[in-house]
C-alpha cells in the first residue's frame, strides 16, 4: 500500500501528529493527501486568546518536512496532496500561495541562481513539495455559471465570513494554475455521488495524484497491467487473457492487505475493514497509437472506456467471488445499498458505450462483467469497497517496459528520464514503427522515420 489519506482535527496535537504520520510515510516511499479545511482560519480566534495561524501557515511546516525527508530517503520528491474546501475563509490565500512563491523563484533565477527543479532558487521557497487542490461543489460551480456571489464560512461557528463573486474566485484559481500549475480542482459533489461507503463517512481528500479517493485515514494498494501485452499484431485485444490477469491480480492485491504494515492504528483498522484496492493499467497511449486511433477522438475514448469497463467490472466479479468464500468487507453491511448503487451506475455507463466504435467482443465482455458483478454483489456482497483506480504509473511503467504511462498520451516520441543516481536515460517510443505500419507506411518509410 503506497497511497494514503490522512485526516486532521483543529487541535495542535492533531496538527503535529499529521506531520509525524506524513514523515513516516515519506520515509518508506509512500504518498499521502489531507484536507486541511477542519483547521480554523487565520480570521478566527484561538481559545486562549490571539488569532489562529490558519492552514496555509501550517502548510509551510508540512512542506519543509516533505522536502527534507523526500520519498524513501532518495532524491525523488515526496508525494503529497493538500486540499482546502472552497468555502474555507482562507481559500484565497491557499489559491495564491504557490503562485506568490513562484514569483520569488523567478526573481532568484533572474539574479543568477540555478533554476533547476532541485536548485537553490526553488529549494529556498515554500510549497514546492505538494500538489494543492481546491475542493468545489456543484453549488459553487452553479454560482459561477450564473454570475452569483459565494460566501466563505468560519470553521468554528459556520457563520458567513466573506461574500465575493464566485467568478472572481474561479478566475484567481485559473490565473494561479496558469502561472505555476497549482491549485488543481476536485469536484466534491460528483466524487461523493460515486462513493461506495457514504454511511461510514464522506470522501474529503485524495492521495497525491488524485486517483485514490475514499474515507479519511485509509490506504489503497495499487497494481497496473501493461495493456500492450494483451493486443496482437493484428490489433485484436485478448479479452479472455485480460479477464484472467484481472482475476489473478485482484486476488493477489486482496491478500497483500493483511500482509502490509500501516503507519497508524486507525489506518490499519480501516484497511482491514474496507479493503480498498487500486487495479489500473499503463500504456493506454501506446495501445491507441498501435491501433492508429487518435488519442483525442471519440473512437479513442470509447475504446479506452471499453477496456476500463471490462477491467473494473471483472475486478468486482472477482471481489464478489472472494466474498463468497471469505465474506464481504467488514463495512459492507453498513454500506450495502450505496455500494450496489455505485456498481449499478457503472453498469449503466458500460451499456452506454458506442458499439460502432468498439470491437464487439470487448464491448460485450465489459457489459457481461458488470451484469455479473451486480448479480454477484447482490448475492454475496463484495470483498473490497473499491477495486480500480487509474494511477499515473510513472516509475513502474518504465520497469514494465511501457512506452506511455497510465492513461496519458506520450509526452514526446523521444524523451529523457533523469535518474536518481545521476545521468539521463534516452527513451524512444517503441510503438512508433507499429503505429506507422498500421497507418499504411511501408517498411522502408518506417525505418527512415524511426532513424530520423
Amino acid at each position: 500500500s503506497a497511497c494514503f489519506i490522512n485526516s486532521v482535527q483543529d487541535t495542535m496535537d492533531s496538527i503535529l501528529t499529521l506531520a509525524k504520520t506524513e514523515g513516516m510515510l515519506f520515509k518508506y516511499g509512500s504518498g499521502t493527501g489531507s484536507n486541511l479545511s477542519s483547521i480554523r482560519s487565520s480570521r478566527e480566534l484561538l481559545a486562549g486568546g490571539g488569532t489562529a495561524s490558519g492552514p496555509v501557515s501550517f502548510m509551510k511546516g508540512y512542506d519543509a518536512f516533505a522536502g527534507v525527508i523526500k520519498s524513501g530517503g532518495k532524491t525523488r520528491r515526496a508525494a503529497k496532496m493538500v486540499i482546502l474546501n472552497v468555502d474555507h475563509p482562507d481559500v484565497m490565500d491557499f489559491v495564491r500561495c504557490k503562485a506568490e512563491e513562484e514569483k520569488k523563484a523567478w526573481a532568484l533565477i533572474a539574479a543568477g541562481y540555478d533554476g533547476s527543479l532541485d536548485g537553490p532558487a526553488y529549494s529556498s521557497i515554500f510549497f514546492q513539495n505538494a500538489n494543492n487542490s481546491v475542493r468545489v461543489t456543484d453549488e459553487f460551480m452553479q454560482a459561477v455559471k450564473e454570475g452569483r456571489s459565494w460566501s466563505t464560512r468560519f470553521v468554528t461557528t459556520g457563520e458567513t465570513c466573506e461574500t465575493t463573486p464566485a467568478r472572481s474566485l474561479l478566475r484567481a484559481i485559473a490565473e494561479a494554475t496558469h502561472q505555476c500549475g497549482d491549485p488543481g480542482m476536485q469536484f466534491d459533489t460528483t466524487i461523493n455521488d460515486w462513493h461506495t461507503c457514504p454511511n461510514s463517512g464522506r470522501i474529503n481528500a485524495s492521495n497525491p495524484c488524485s486517483e485514490y479517493m475514499h474515507l479519511d485515514n485509509s490506504a489503497c494498494n495499487l497494481a497496473s497491467l501493461n495493456l500492450m501485452k494483451f493486443i496482437d499484431l493484428n490489433g485484436v485485444f485478448d479479452v479472455a487473457g485480460f479477464r484472467h490477469a484481472v482475476d489473478v491480480t485482484i486476488l493477489a492485491q486482496d491478500i497483500v492487505i493483511n500482509k502490509s504494515s500501516y503507519p497508524t492504528a486507525e489506518i490499519t483498522e480501516n484497511a482491514y475493514a474496507y479493503r480498498e484496492l487500486g487495479l489500473g493499467y499503463a500504456n493506454l497511449g501506446a495501445l491507441l497509437m498501435s491501433l492508429g486511433l487518435p488519442y483525442d477522438s471519440d473512437a479513442g475514448r470509447e475504446y479506452a472506456g471499453a477496456i476500463t469497463a471490462l477491467m473494473s467490472g471483472q475486478a468486482y466479479v472477482q471481489s464478489a467471488r472472494i466474498a463468497a468464500a471469505q465474506g464481504p468487507y467488514a463495512g459492507f453491511a453498513k454500506n450495502r445499498d450505496p455500494q450496489l448503487r455505485v456498481i449499478e451506475k457503472h453498469r449503466t455507463h458500460a451499456h452506454k458505450l458506442n458499439p460502432s466504435l468498439v470491437p464487439l467482443d470487448l464491448l460485450s465482455a465489459g457489459r457481461e462483467a458488470w451484469d455479473a458483478a451486480l448479480a454477484a454483489g447482490r448475492a454475496d456482497g463484495v470483498r473490497n469497497s473499491q477495486v480500480t483506480v487509474l494511477a499515473p504509473t510513472g516509475t513502474i511503467a518504465f520497469m514494465m517496459d511501457c512506452d506511455t504511462t497510465g492513461v496519458e498520451p506520450d509526452i514526446a516520441l523521444v524523451k529523457y528520464k533523469k535518474l536518481v543516481g545521476g545521468g539521463l536515460l534516452k527513451i524512444i517510443n517503441n510503438t512508433v514503427p507499429r503505429a506507422l505500419k498500421r497507418l499504411g507506411y511501408d517498411s522502408r518509410e518506417v525505418q527512415q522515420i524511426v532513424e530520423y
